[in-house]
């Protein structure tokens, strides 16, 4: 007697990049700083950022990637039961952006969800997706990952750390519900969190804490920008994914062999190869492409499944490791055979 069981699956994926390509030498124009410096500490060549003369809002980004990610699940948005989005950059601070998407894609009462993970939105938001959809609660979910950080950095010297990492895009993923027999889909999922390290990676301003929540000095202060304590980041994220990669192994049966392609956050190019070396993986067993895009935060893991699947990295069959660590400090991994 076969025993069938609910199982998320993914039936659509797609990405938007902007037309605005920066590049390294860019930014030594603008500040104290140059290629070499850039590719040496994070392994990036080149981002995309939304064109200085458009107001393109993160949702904008979303719409056109999930536009190409229904298509190919071959989905109309009426077929949406839940819209999940994730971003740090929304297009105003409330609503959320995906209540923002829900109208653009032209519906009337699809519930809405945005999520504020960072750089672990996409783990967050497929372990979201999979508990709705094996509750019964939904059975086809539009997930959204999608960021503009370029309006919001502080393009000088003072805040080239942080400034030089990040890049503008978007990826959509369309998870719906599988009746079969089959391991297939998301296997498990791990999340975790630690506010303690919270003002490690953050934007202060504006703020509820603060009254005014924005103010002449604080701007003068730079408070408006996102900050970042990188050494303390670099090392949690080297501890913290090879212990999320071992506990997600542990709770879907399966070894380090099983797993064809990891797809970490694309991060930092060396949080990446430090977490390699640590698991001991081949070059063809893990994915980056931040040389082409930098950190698009929320985006960053569903850019790189679509890009994965586009050059046949990702195909039928493939058993696939997500993780990410990013702000809040947030982290988690979630293991999928695709189908």
């Amino acid at each position: 007697m076969e025993i069938y069981m609910i199982r998320t699956v993914i039936s659509g994926v797609g990405r938007y990049l902007p037309a605005r390509l920066v590049t390294n030498d860019d930014f030594s124009q603008w500040m104290d700083t140059s290629d070499e410096w850039i590719r040496q500490r994070t392994g990036i060549e080149q981002r995309y950022w939304v064109p200085l003369d458009e107001n393109t809002g993160a949702s904008d980004m979303g719409l056109l990637a999930a536009g190409i990610a229904l298509n190919r699940a071959g989905w109309i948005p009426a077929d949406i039961d839940l819209i999940i989005f994730a971003t740090l950059s929304p297009d105003i601070d409330f609503p959320g952006s995906g209540c923002l998407l829900q109208h653009k894609l032209g519906l009337e009462t699809t519930p809405a969800l945005d999520i504020r993970q960072q750089c672990s939105g996409f783990v967050y938001g497929v372990a979201t997706a999979d508990a709705y959809i094996r509750s019964g609660l939904a059975r086809r979910i539009l997930f959204v990952g999608a960021e503009v950080h370029s309006t919001g950095l502080d393009i000088s010297t003072r805040g080239r750390d942080v400034s030089v990492i990040f890049g503008d895009g978007a990826g959509a993923v369309c998870l719906e519900a599988a009746d079969t027999e089959k391991p297939i889909g998301v296997l498990a999922t791990a999340l975790h969190a630690q506010g303690k390290y919270a003002t490690s990676l953050m934007m202060e301003a504006p703020a509820s804490r603060m009254n005014p929540r924005i103010s002449v000095e604080l701007i003068e202060q730079g408070r408006q920008y996102p900050t970042m304590d990188g050494r303390t980041v670099f090392k949690q994220a080297v501890r913290r994914l090879p212990q999320v990669a071992r506990e997600v192994l542990g709770k879907a049966g399966l070894t380090l062999d099983d797993i064809d392609i990891f797809i970490p956050h694309q991060a930092n190019l060396r949080i990446n190869q430090a977490f390699q070396q640590a698991m001991n993986l081949p070059d063809e067993k893990v994915f980056n492409n931040i040389q082409k895009y930098g950190n698009t935060t929320a985006a960053s893991i569903p850019i790189a499944l679509d890009e994965a699947i586009e050059t046949g990295r990702v195909k039928s069959g493939s058993t696939v490791m997500f993780l990410g660590l990013g702000a809040g400090l947030t982290w988690g991994a979630a293991v999928y055979r695709h189908r």
